[in-house]
């Protein structure tokens, strides 16, 4: 289960961010999870629910959104989204194509509580 691993950096991350803005507490934590990453979102979640606890995120929601697969297409030019399990371009049928999107784990947005 690589995803506490993962979801301990990001707590880490946006705690900084946290620091940085002298916020009181995160409300929201978004970040995009391509179908490649290798990122199960159900674990993710999980994870961040046991990692929260007692940092500026306690109270924080985690939203993932995903992000399809996107390939180019080097023979015919094409650009498109395909399954995970199928990188080939549905226009030639050609095999040589390039990743565009879909391997990112990315923190996308974090939403903070800063006293004023």
């Amino acid at each position: 289960m690589h995803e506490l691993s993962l979801c301990d950096d990001l707590i880490r991350q946006v705690q900084l961010l946290a620091d940085q803005h002298h916020a009181q507490n995160i409300a929201r934590v978004t970040v995009s999870l391509g179908t490649l990453s290798g990122v199960e979102p159900v674990l993710l979640v999980q994870a961040f629910e046991i990692l929260k606890a007692g940092t500026a995120a306690s109270n924080a929601r985690l939203i993932i959104n995903t992000v399809p697969v996107r390939i180019r297409c080097d023979h015919c030019g094409r650009e498109a989204d395909v399954d995970p399990n199928r990188l080939i371009c549905p226009a030639c049928k050609s095999l040589d194509t390039q990743l565009l999107s879909g391997s990112e784990f990315i923190l996308s947005q974090v939403e903070l509580f800063v006293a004023s």
